[in-house]
């Protein structure tokens, strides 16, 4: 067996995370019907400390969704509606002369938050959308050369409308790459649908929150100590070089992608009562940590490719490891 390996994970420990995991679920489902796989998608970015991309039409739900995403989990939740005339101050907030002190004050900003749902981010010109850069990344604003740290635990989630759409800007690569995960948001099925519609016909009670405190923080530090064997390491890096070389991507996924989709793979094994991957974990989380970072090229896209159908054809031609258990 090759790999570092790390403290092993008590059943207890196991048996909270998946009962709260569970639970969490559950309460958002109250609220919000047919979305739990989405439910489930933010839950593995939230435990590894990433950041989450909603794309959908208007109407599916997502804003309502990250709301009561937050109650469920306790958390600090602000909103912020991305239009072209927002500015970056209106982001990360400013300083204000205060008549009656002369005096100049700090007005943060909504990004002081733990829950941050940046709504139609891509209604906003790309300065704008920048300024949550150095929020995603360092877990801090500077305003006027002063640093401020975020509150823990910090997570954006963005929603954004197809791009086919009007009035809407692409958002720039850089900033792509810092969403560990973009979740597509469709359409309900008709027995959803009609449940929703059922649901509705008087407001349903506010979701409650149904973690202890502090469970964000932990559940955190046990992802951490998931232990990944070098053979799935070198899968991982053998489908990101792929990206880099194939004739129809422009853009493959950076060293960054890497870090989250080992990453996110942990989490899933966390959740599903394992402190060792298995490719299975690799490959569920896999879609939605790289299909948004690939950037194809023009003549790719005229030709009828797509980001799924390049990683499709990429992992048909990769060997999959076969799964190992951590055996110290």
């Amino acid at each position: 067996m090759h790999g570092a390996s790390s403290a092993e994970i008590a059943k207890p420990e196991f048996d909270e995370v998946r009962r709260t995991y569970e639970a969490i679920v559950a309460e958002v489902g109250k609220v919000v019907i047919g979305l739990d796989h989405v439910t489930e998608s933010l839950l593995l970015t939230l435990l590894v400390g990433g950041h989450a991309l909603m794309e959908g039409v208007p109407g599916v739900a997502k804003t309502t969704l990250a709301k009561t995403f937050a109650s469920a989990l306790g958390l600090d939740y602000r909103r912020i509606q991305f239009t072209p005339d927002l500015l970056p101050g209106d982001i990360t907030g400013s300083y204000v002369y205060n008549v009656r002190t002369s005096e100049f004050v700090l007005r943060k900003g909504p990004v002081f938050s733990h829950l941050v749902l940046a709504d139609e981010i891509n209604r906003a010109p790309a300065k704008t959308q920048a300024a949550l850069l150095e929020c995603m990344q360092e877990r801090q604003v500077t305003i006027e050369g002063e640093t401020m740290h975020l509150p823990s635990p910090f997570m954006v989630l963005a929603t954004q409308n197809p791009i086919e759409q009007e009035g809407v800007y692409p958002l720039p690569e850089a900033q792509v790459d810092r969403f560990l995960m973009k979740i597509v948001v469709g359409y309900p099925e008709a027995v959803e649908e009609r449940r929703m519609l059922l649901l509705y016909r008087t407001r349903p009670e506010p979701a409650q929150k149904v973690v202890p405190d502090g469970w964000v923080l932990k559940a955190r530090g046990l992802v951490e100590r998931v232990f990944v064997d070098e053979t799935l390491v070198d899968y991982i890096l053998t489908v990101a070089r792929a990206t880099r070389s194939h004739p129809g991507v422009s853009l493959g996924v950076s060293p960054r992608a890497c870090l989250a989709l080992q990453d996110a793979a942990r989490a899933k094994a966390l959740v599903s009562g394992r402190d060792y991957v298995v490719p299975d974990d690799v490959h569920e989380v896999m879609p939605e940590v790289l299909h948004h970072r690939l950037i194809l090229s023009p003549e790719a896209e005229l030709d009828g490719l797509s980001p799924q159908s390049v990683l499709e054809e990429i992992l048909r031609q990769t060997p999959v490891p076969a799964a190992e258990r951590r055996t110290a």
